[in-house]
């Protein structure tokens, strides 16, 4: 029976190799002094210069390498051994000081020591974790007293949906059952127009009150709660781009919740 964590690493593996060149991620223009950092972030993060950040599930490690410009000491965490090497070359090309480890969430107590002002996750990446107490416990284990979580995610009811023929249409429950939902793959969300060699993901449902209950019960304090009516890429036909990085639906459409950040903080 196939390993869903093996399997989605492999699938990361090539959508490393596939992303690095796309216009989506535009390498060549963060190499060029290009922030990747979205508003939301930037914002709600604020300042981190002189602070050290754990960066968890970082993908090829651009939004980490552009914290770094901002002056955080930054460490980043991923699964994908080929985007952990896409990153460290990245971090050398950018001229950048940057760590980069390579190993899954609930693994990284037994392969990182140390603490942090801050952790930073954002965008897909709790539907690829199907223990979210064990990894409400590793963001506790390496946050110093005082310090904060920061997560921007993709709203659970975004998860839920897909196109139809006549418009959005449930897929995929919103509470989980802790079992793994195969996905199919149709490209990649960096670029729908190539194909990937997996047929399909393995991904986890998580309701906020599942999110947040996990941080809560690690004994972390929920500062905010914010929900937003965007996404950073066209998640559904007829959203569209205004230009600030963020799709939404056209004015005169029903809102829905699709994308939410947060804040918790380890007590002193």
């Amino acid at each position: 029976m196939t390993d869903p964590r093996d399997s989605n690493r492999e699938l990361w593996d090539e959508l490393a190799g596939l992303h690095v060149e796309t216009a989506w991620y535009d390498v060549p223009g963060f190499l060029t002094g290009r922030c990747t950092l979205r508003s939301i972030e930037r914002q709600e993060v604020g300042d981190p210069a002189g602070r050290s950040l754990l960066h968890l599930q970082c993908h090829i490690g651009l939004d980490t390498l552009s914290l770094a410009r901002l002056g955080a000491r930054v460490t980043g965490v991923d699964f994908a051994p080929r985007a952990v090497e896409i990153a460290r070359r990245l971090a050398q090309q950018a001229d950048l000081s940057a760590d980069f480890v390579c190993s899954p969430v609930e693994e990284l107590p037994d392969r990182l020591t140390g603490s942090f002002d801050l952790v930073f996750s954002s965008y897909g990446v709790l539907c690829w974790l199907a223990d979210l107490p064990r990894w409400a416990r590793v963001i506790a284990h390496f946050l110093r007293p005082g310090g904060h979580f920061h997560l921007v995610e993709l709203h659970p009811v975004a998860d839920m949906l897909e196109d139809g023929d006549s418009g959005p249409r449930f897929v995929s429950p919103y509470f989980g059952d802790g079992q793994p939902i195969a996905v199919p793959t149709r490209g990649s969300y960096a670029d729908r127009s190539t194909p990937v060699s997996k047929a399909v993901s393995y991904q986890y449902a998580h309701s906020l009150g599942e999110i947040i209950g996990a941080l809560l019960n690690a004994g972390l304090r929920l500062d905010w709660l914010r929900e937003f009516p965007l996404c950073p890429y066209q998640r559904l036909a007829g959203m569209v781009d205004n230009g600030d990085g963020y799709w939404r639906f056209p004015e005169g459409t029903p809102a829905l919740p699709l994308l939410f950040s947060l804040r918790a903080t380890k007590g002193s």
